[in-house]
């Protein structure tokens, strides 16, 4: 699998880390335990097909990727740096 950086170009998947689903951007609001965070933490879904996630760019620019991706064909959709992505949700 290939992942076209937006910052290095086309590369290989093994100089990326996979860090899990885009969730992790969308922080609870909440200080202290909730449901919210519980749901945070806990519950994932394992989608077949269209999901984004976040990867970690190690052994190249060490950016972080908002990747979406079929998981079911390995097709890469489209690739964006997370804080890119993290401003244009705000």
């Amino acid at each position: 699998m290939r992942i076209r950086c937006p910052l290095c170009g086309d590369r290989d998947s093994r100089e990326f880390t996979y860090m899990g689903h885009e969730i992790y951007m969308h922080r609870p609001e909440d200080a202290g335990w909730s449901p919210a965070w519980d749901d945070y933490l806990h519950l994932r879904d394992n989608p077949a097909g269209v999901t984004r996630d976040l990867w970690y760019h190690g052994a190249g620019c060490t950016g972080w990727l908002l990747v979406e991706r079929d998981t079911t064909t390995h097709d890469i959709l489209r690739v964006e740096l997370a804080t890119d992505a993290k401003r244009g949700s705000a």
